[in-house]
């Protein structure tokens, strides 16, 4: 399968990565001394326990990718925009588009900027990988898993067969017929951590620990699910108090990587997490107080 990676950072450089070991043909869109690093030496990856080096195609121009059989979208959700008319142009001549972002709007986002619907697939990743230098991509978690699904619902040969190449990559992957309900049930997960740490501004134990900590938690997990179910999506019981166990159990020096863009004081994803919740909320009259404030503050701290 020939596979196009727009968004060459810790997620779409080790997913390509891998996909070039396997032994299919990858290309990165990629730019600067990351680019440079990958044309001359190739694209190193690490992984717990061993490395090697990947041979793929990099290059800054679209058209360099093309044809492609996928197109893996891994950007952050701020470069979207910037990105946007490369996915269109690689979905116009035949990729199917897999967006692998945070947030539950990605697919929304591509197809209003142009990217033809039939060709996107919903999809998402669970995963800690990051660029730790030009050409060098670490694989920090023991875990690797994409789920992906057709927007509509149900089961399709495409997603099948993506997800076949995943699995023989050797990663976790598997198709959804509920899609909206695993990106949901990642959306609880992460954007309530992104708030809670965000507003703390230090890392997730300090909030485990803080005397009304779990009660934040709660309040801002509570919330997102309440506007999932105002907008149809059947979250199954408990995952509320399942979710929050799990933020709960984490290592209590972790960082979400939306403390970590706060912290560099560049662009950062408060619009697709907290800034969604509380848009979304609105729009179905569900009160999101802990997300409202997550926004409000915040904002407020990036103006200065």
């Amino acid at each position: 399968m020939r596979v196009a990676v727009i968004g060459a950072g810790g997620v779409g450089g080790y997913y390509g990565g891998l996909l070039a070991r396997a032994g299919h043909p990858v290309g990165v869109l990629a730019r600067g001394e990351h680019l440079r690093a990958i044309e001359s030496r190739g694209l190193e990856i690490r992984e717990p326990g061993e490395s090697f080096i990947a041979n793929i195609r990099a290059s800054d121009r679209v058209e360099d990718l093309l044809p492609s059989d996928l197109a893996l979208v891994t950007v952050k959700s701020y470069s979207v925009p910037d990105v946007a008319p490369a996915v269109r142009r690689l979905a116009e001549e035949g990729a199917v588009v897999l967006p692998l972002l945070n947030g539950v709007e990605a697919c929304e986002s591509l197809a209003q900027r142009g990217v033809p619907e039939k060709q996107i697939l919903a999809g998402l990743t669970v995963i800690s990988a990051a660029r730790i230098a030009p050409g060098v991509i670490e694989r920090k978690s023991d875990f690797r898993s994409i789920v992906m699904g057709e927007r509509q619902g149900g089961a399709s040969d495409r997603a099948e067969r993506i997800a076949a190449v995943f699995r023989d990559a050797g990663v976790d992957a598997r198709v959804s017929t509920e899609i909206d309900v695993d990106l949901w049930r990642k959306f609880l997960f992460i954007a309530s951590i992104a708030g809670a740490c965000g507003l703390a501004r230090a890392p997730v134990g300090a909030v485990q620990r803080a005397p009304l900590g779990k009660l934040l938690l709660e309040r801002a997990v509570a919330e997102i699910a309440a506007v999932a179910r105002a907008r149809g999506i059947p979250l199954p019981l408990g995952e509320e108090e399942r979710t929050v166990e799990r933020i709960l159990a984490l290592a209590p020096g972790l960082k979400p990587s939306f403390l970590l863009d706060l912290e560099r004081g560049g662009p950062n994803e408060l619009d697709i997490l907290s800034g969604a919740v509380s848009r979304l909320g609105r729009e179905r009259g569900v009160p999101t107080p802990v997300h409202d404030t997550a926004v409000a503050a915040l904002s407020a701290a990036a103006s200065r």
